[in-house]
């Protein structure tokens, strides 16, 4: 369990937002500009999802605590690609506030889900 969230609930919530992260790409105008980020944001924000997989399947404390830092790392990716998206006004931004939020959630959730982690490694 990650958080009190039961990991199926956690990795359902990982692959909304991928799809999610699908329809922000879908609404990016064809530029230069836009087909670079979205090349990013499909990587970086779909990664998430796929690296929850792989934590479920972690080897030990330590290899599950590394698969949790790598998940943040993406979200946080994601993070700065939904906000160049944001500021440069490539979608309106309604489109794009929620799962901004969405994606602060989830950077929270990880950063007490390692620390915990961290915490019963050390027992």
């Amino acid at each position: 369990m990650v958080m009190g969230i039961r990991k199926f609930d956690l990795e359902d919530r990982l692959i909304d937002f991928a799809l999610r992260i699908s329809e922000v790409v879908e609404a990016i105008p064809n530029s230069r500009l836009g087909n670079q980020i979205c090349s990013q944001l499909i990587r970086c924000g779909t990664s998430p999802a796929l690296n929850c997989g792989e934590a479920q399947s972690a080897e030990s404390p330590n290899d599950f605590i590394h698969k949790l830092k790598v998940i943040l790392k993406e979200l946080r990716e994601t993070r700065i690609c939904l906000k160049i998206i944001q500021r440069k006004g490539l979608i309106k931004p309604e489109r794009i506030e929620d799962i901004i939020e969405e994606n602060n959630q989830l950077i929270a959730i990880f950063l007490t889900s390692i620390k915990t982690a961290k915490n019963k490694a050390l027992r």
